[in-house]
C-alpha cells in the first residue's frame, strides 16, 4: 500500500461524516472522515476507539460531560461510553475501532 494523504481523502468524501476505511491493523479498523458542523446522535461501542483530530477541531459530549478535542489531540473513548457529537465540529478526522463483524 502507498501513502495516503488523509486530508485530501476526507475531503473527497461525497458527505460530510461518512467515513473511507484505510485498511486493518490486527482487527482494528482504521477510517478517515470529514467533519462539518451539524451534530451526530449519540452512541457507544463495546470495545474503545481512538479519535485523531488532524485539522479542526471535534466538539462531543461523553457521559453527559462536554469534550472539546483540537487538531493533533487524540482522544480515547471507553468501551461502553455514551457519546455524542456536538454542533461545532469541523475539519478531518481518524477514527481506529474495533471492525464490527
Amino acid at each position: 500500500m502507498s501513502a495516503v494523504n488523509l486530508t485530501e481523502t476526507a475531503a473527497v468524501l461525497p458527505e460530510a461524516w461518512s467515513s473511507r476505511r484505510l485498511g486493518l491493523v490486527g482487527t482494528a479498523c482504521v477510517k478517515v472522515l470529514r467533519m462539518d458542523e451539524l451534530p451526530v446522535e449519540e452512541e457507544s461501542h463495546g470495545a474503545a476507539e481512538a479519535l485523531l483530530v488532524l485539522d479542526g477541531r471535534l466538539e462531543l459530549e461523553v457521559e453527559g460531560m462536554p469534550v472539546s478535542v483540537q487538531a493533533d489531540e487524540l482522544f480515547m473513548v471507553a468501551a461502553g461510553a455514551e457519546h455524542a457529537v456536538r454542533p461545532g465540529s469541523r475539519g478531518t478526522l481518524v477514527v481506529v475501532e474495533q471492525q464490527e463483524e
